[in-house]
């Protein structure tokens, strides 16, 4: 059983609706005329379009989004949506889909549009509760029916590539395994022998699950790199290292932690341009090389400063393998004791040890707080803070998480403290705190400034949360 979409352009007795779409897509179109410095010819006046328009504005509208469709790359639009808030729009969306779906002449262009802009949809639209486990055909069909209606996700011999890809994606520990592979190159050529069957329903249905299980693999595998960079980062500058050895990534022999660490705090999802097997390649091969270089500079440190502690237990592995380690093994010798110490809770590790649990057991849609356990502590989330380390990316997530993690650091801290009596983590905590504090602060109002209430919101009451905690552990 095969269904083949069938979205032809509506009669003129539909032109209303047709308008309708129009106007959903026009912001898009807009946004994108201005990234791209096109001349846009409708006069400022009216490109607020109004609900019944006349028969020239009509005209000269569809005329400027035609031309804009024969334009713009698949990159550009990609870029445009992943940096705005204009992906958050489900209607605007599953209108600029459906405007290219409906087109009867479709080229390479627009077969790659389409391509991106149903994964977009179903990243925005599908529930949590499915967004972290393995999904299933079902699952894609019943988020999609907005768009492509309600259609079986039929088996496709033609598909089967995928399927096994999809197979070999969930036995992946690690993004130098995965930089190995040609899922990229893969997917693209199952794309291009299709031709005009690629259009037909369960075939769509198909490639969303294929390249949304593709880049979510790809992220949680890049995000644990990043947090091992961090946490060695970490180490390194404790034990009074400032420069390292990064020629495994490119750079000089002799750069400095904080250049380091600013890379990785600033590290891109190699998403936003127009990339290729080789583009995305190479951009994990320099994350992998940069995590060689400070693995490297570690276990030099380490072997330097006879540290007794196995250099590997702070590297944090891919959250498929993660374990804890053994209680026993956290003790420092003292002459013929042992003394059982709890090692201090870093930042990165701390990071770590919430996304891990989020990821495991994502929230359910709707739900506005959310609890996670860090160290024995309870750490309340609210919904934006969630997003910020399972969903989202950006400037506000990461300060989002920021605010979290040193949260959580005071209060695992504090508890501590309480326990037993020994408040020096406790004094480093706040630290740390403290510096979030102002750093969060000046965030909240350089998005004031650039009118993103949304995240001026979320940020001032995540860091009033963290004013509350720290106010809570300096009564002690």
């Amino acid at each position: 059983m095969i269904t083949t979409l069938n979205l032809s352009a509506p009669p003129r007795s539909e032109g209303l609706a047709q308008w309708e779409e129009t106007r959903s897509v026009f912001p898009i179109y807009l946004a994108l005329a201005k990234q791209l410095a096109i001349d846009i010819p409708i006069a400022q006046a009216k490109r607020n379009l109004p609900e019944k328009p006349e028969a020239e504005l009509f005209t000269q509208v569809q005329a400027w989004l035609d031309a804009m469709d024969q334009r713009v790359l698949v990159h550009e639009l990609r870029h445009l949506l992943q940096m705005t808030t204009l992906n958050a729009s489900e209607s605007g969306l599953r209108a600029l889909i459906r405007r290219h779906l409906r087109k009867p002449a479709k080229n390479n262009v627009d077969r790659d549009k389409i391509d991106f802009l149903l994964v977009q949809y179903f990243a925005l639209c599908a529930p949590a509760k499915i967004y972290h486990k393995q999904i299933e055909p079902a699952d894609v069909a019943l988020v999609m029916k907005p768009v492509l209606g309600d259609a079986p996700a039929v088996p496709l011999v033609w598909c089967e590539p995928l399927e096994k890809m999809i197979m070999q994606l969930r036995e992946l520990r690690s993004l130098g395994a995965m930089t190995k592979t040609d899922f990229i190159a893969q997917g693209r050529k199952v794309k291009e022998a299709a031709g005009t069957s690629f259009y037909e329903t369960s075939a769509l249905l198909a490639f969303i699950r294929f390249n949304f299980l593709l880049r979510r693999t790809l992220i949680e595998l890049m995000h644990a790199d990043l947090i091992a960079i961090r946490a060695a980062l970490t180490h390194l500058d404790s034990a009074g290292i400032a420069l390292i050895d990064c020629t495994d990534a490119g750079l000089g022999a002799a750069e400095s932690l904080a250049k380091i660490k600013q890379m990785a705090d600033d590290w891109k999802q190699p998403f936003q341009k127009e990339y290729t097997e080789r583009s995305v390649t190479q951009a994990f091969e320099k994350l992998l090389g940069l995590r060689t270089d400070v693995d490297k500079a570690l276990v030099k440190s380490a072997g330097k400063a006879s540290i007794a502690t196995p250099v590997a237990k702070v590297l944090p592995t891919p959250p498929a393998a993660a374990t804890a380690a053994p209680d026993n093994e956290r003790s420092a010798e003292h002459g013929a004791a042992k003394i059982d110490v709890a090692p201090p809770l870093d930042f990165e590790l701390c990071l770590e040890q919430i996304w891990e649990q989020l990821i495991a057991t994502p929230p359910s849609r709707g739900r506005t707080m959310t609890t996670v356990k860090v160290e024995g502590a309870r750490i309340l989330m609210s919904s934006w803070e969630v997003a910020a380390f399972v969903s989202e990316d950006g400037p506000a997530a990461e300060d989002l998480r920021r605010a979290v993690v040193a949260r959580a650091l005071v209060t695992t801290a504090l508890e501590s403290a309480k326990s037993t009596g020994n408040a020096t983590a406790l004094d480093r905590a706040l630290s740390i705190a403290r510096i979030e504090v102002t750093r969060l602060q000046e965030r909240v109002d350089v998005a004031k400034q650039a009118k993103d209430t949304e995240a001026a919101v979320n940020l001032g009451i995540s860091t009033k949360r963290l004013l509350s905690a720290l106010d809570d552990a300096e009564k002690l």
